[in-house]
């Protein structure tokens, strides 16, 4: 299934390139965008977990650093039945973390320096396993390719932007005219909101699975329902800059503290997945 949804993602992103070229450049638009969406689906599959990464500023962390960090890390990959991941870290004051790669033998975890300072050991474990459990589901590569997506997405609204601002083709062929400039609009204003539902629809049901599974790898859920209540107000005091197009692969959103943000939020409700942990038998 996670196949599956990642192959749909990246054939979403083909097929809106490839629509972009048409109208912008008519046929030889649509093969040269069509060239482009299998390079960008190349890179997508086989370097999602490095983009990611990037796009947070995540440094690799050894395990002489964070000796205890790492002693907790592998202790839960063992019990989830998967290679220990890569260990990252976030120079952000915000308590956040998340998870990355296209496989358990190719995956990353990435707390901020924020959560290794405000959550206790046992909460900062209960975030850990949250995070291995996403790895162990398979949901990491689906998650981060929407990334990948939305970043795509973006960008492309904003070269359609920069182009009607300096004067596109008069090519009749490329969709020239009244026509074509409607397109093009509509284009550039409905291209990020495409790029936030994909990361709703994606989103949201991963995290409560990953909030079950977790609490199972931990060995209880008082942890993790403790770290999420702590993050999240933390998300609403403590600003973290993060491009929105990796806000979903975050345990709480970083962008919850802004009203907009808010408004359409890739996370379910905070006391929602509390009520669920603590609603758990052990």
């Amino acid at each position: 299934m996670t196949k599956l949804r990642a192959w749909l993602l990246m054939g979403v992103l083909t097929m809106l390139l490839v629509f972009i070229g048409q109208m912008v450049g008519g046929r030889s638009g649509a093969m040269l965008f069509f060239i482009i969406a299998l390079g960008m689906n190349f890179v997508s599959y086989f370097f999602s977990d490095k983009i990611a990464l990037a796009m947070t500023g995540a440094q690799e962390l050894h395990e002489h650093e964070s000796p205890e960090l790492f002693a907790m890390v592998r202790r839960l990959s063992q019990r989830a039945g998967i290679p220990m991941p890569r260990i990252y870290r976030t120079p952000s004051p915000q308590p956040n973390a998340f998870a990355t790669g296209r496989s358990p033998a190719h995956s990353a975890v990435a707390v901020t320096d924020g959560l290794m300072q405000i959550l206790n050991r046992a909460e900062v474990e209960g975030v850990l396993a949250h995070e291995i459990a996403h790895i162990k589901n398979r949901d990491v590569l689906v998650a981060t390719l929407a990334a990948s997506l939305a970043g795509a997405i973006t960008m492309i609204a904003n070269a359609l932007q920069w182009g009607l601002i300096f004067g596109g083709s008069d090519d009749e062929e490329g969709g020239a005219g009244i026509l074509g400039l409607l397109g093009t609009l509509l284009l550039i204003i409905l291209a990020p909101i495409a790029a936030m539902l994909i990361q709703l629809a994606i989103s949201r049901a991963r995290e409560y699975g990953a909030d079950e599974t977790g609490a199972k790898l931990a060995g209880t859920p008082e942890g993790l329902a403790s770290a999420l209540l702590k993050l999240e107000q933390a998300a609403h005091h403590v600003p973290m800059q993060v491009n929105p197009a990796t806000s979903h692969l975050f345990i709480v959103n970083p962008l919850s503290g802004q009203s907009l943000a808010a408004l359409f939020s890739t996370h379910p409700p905070i006391q929602e997945r509390v009520a669920r942990l603590r609603a758990m038998r052990y």
